[in-house]
């Protein structure tokens, strides 16, 4: 990605691989409720979730966080909080982090790569990432999705406790259940969005429109998380119904799709796709404006530290 002006020192790999996760952490503490709102619209309708709720219903993202609220409490909008950080410490430190050496990579090392190339590194590192951090995503959407209220027993006590039921009941294949879902929609997500946080961010460079500073990354990240939305919405709301299954009730993703067109129709695809949005585009502004951010003191610090040594 173009990060530092010209006459900076380029960052390291290491340096974009700890600035991409501990932006993304702090991207996930502002925007986990709106995540977390997407989840509840998109499992509502769910036989299991429909006669654990009773009378529940969600409407719009704010009408959702707002029923949470008087139902829950506000701490349900962070159910989850603790696996969404671990999962974004192994996930996004991958799949951003190393996104422009694996680019580098495909193209030889040549400073410029063209749009395929940018697709297939995205893809690639999305893939890498999901492989490592399956479980995290498993455990944080099932606390997501269930529960606190009085008379409904909780299907999970805390993080660990989590992993560790999921584990005995279901085996190793339940940490790492929809991991194909998983992989094919973060392998999408990835690439739509850093292909064009890139191409948003060199054009606006190219002609001069903006600097290379916090309102660039700021257009450039809010258009990546519009295109990023509409492309991954589907697959996004199968990886969560999937996942947050019970044992037994789906037999493969793809079961999963089709039980869902075939119940709910077409539409069933883009449930929660403004809380998505909003949460999509809210997290890539705070996460790309943070990784830009932090990229930069690091290597501030780095050649302070090589300077006094």
């Amino acid at each position: 990605m173009v990060g530092l002006k010209p006459s900076d020192v380029p960052p390291t790999p290491g340096v974009k691989f700890l600035s991409a996760g501990t932006a993304a952490c702090i991207a996930d503490l502002f925007t986990f409720p709106l995540d977390t709102a997407k989840v509840r619209l998109q499992i509502q309708g769910e036989k299991a979730t429909v006669e654990a709720a009773k009378n529940i219903r969600y409407s719009g993202v704010f009408g959702t966080i707002s029923t949470m609220i008087k139902t829950e409490g506000p701490r349900s909008l962070y159910n989850g909080l603790v696996a969404g950080l671990q999962r974004q410490m192994a996930f996004a430190s991958i799949r951003i982090g190393l996104y422009d050496s694996v680019k580098q990579f495909y193209s030889n090392g040549k400073e410029s790569a063209g749009v395929g190339i940018r697709i297939l590194a995205g893809c690639t590192t999305g893939a890498m990432a999901v492989s490592v951090a399956q479980p995290t995503d498993v455990v944080k959407v099932r606390f997501q999705a269930q529960l606190t209220l009085k008379g409904v027993e909780r299907r999970y006590k805390g993080t660990m406790q989590a992993y560790k039921a999921i584990f005995r009941q279901e085996g190793i294949r339940g940490l790492w259940k929809g991991t194909l879902p998983n992989i094919t929609r973060n392998a999408i997500v990835n690439a739509t969005e850093l292909v064009t946080y890139d191409i948003i961010k060199e054009t606006i460079l190219k002609y001069k429109l903006l600097t290379d500073n916090l309102p660039c990354h700021f257009f450039s990240a809010f258009g990546a998380g519009f295109c990023t939305t509409v492309v991954a919405s589907p697959v996004d709301v199968v990886k969560t119904r999937y996942m947050n299954s019970p044992l037994g009730q789906y037999k493969s993703a793809i079961n999963c799709a089709w039980t869902m067109f075939t119940k709910e129709g077409p539409t069933a695809f883009y449930k929660g796709f403004v809380p998505s949005f909003l949460r999509m585009g809210s997290w890539n502004v705070v996460m790309f404006v943070s990784f830009e951010q932090l990229k930069r003191a690091m290597m501030i610090s780095k050649q302070s530290l090589e300077g006094t040594a």
